[in-house]
């Protein structure tokens, strides 16, 4: 068996139990489709989708979209603030 390691990350509770339920349906568990996420990742060396803005939601933010500041002063605390 090969050797593994654990992976924390902060998720919304909704956004978990949304995919999970999506994962079920596949056949899938969060941690088989995160595991091919990362494949696909390091096969592509990047994404494996792409990143665009909407044009509508260019100047609109999310209501739900994350303060980036707050984002990185919190949750990555490895990054350089300077």
């Amino acid at each position: 068996m090969r050797r593994t390691v654990v992976i924390t990350a902060r998720i919304e509770p909704e956004l978990k139990a949304s995919a999970g339920q999506i994962c079920a349906q596949l056949g899938l568990t969060l941690t088989q489709a995160i595991t091919l996420f990362l494949r696909q990742l390091e096969l592509q060396q990047g994404l494996p989708f792409d990143l665009k803005v909407p044009p509508a939601a260019a100047h609109t933010p999310s209501p739900k979209a994350p303060d980036r500041q707050k984002l990185v002063a919190s949750d990555i605390p490895e990054v350089d603030r300077g």
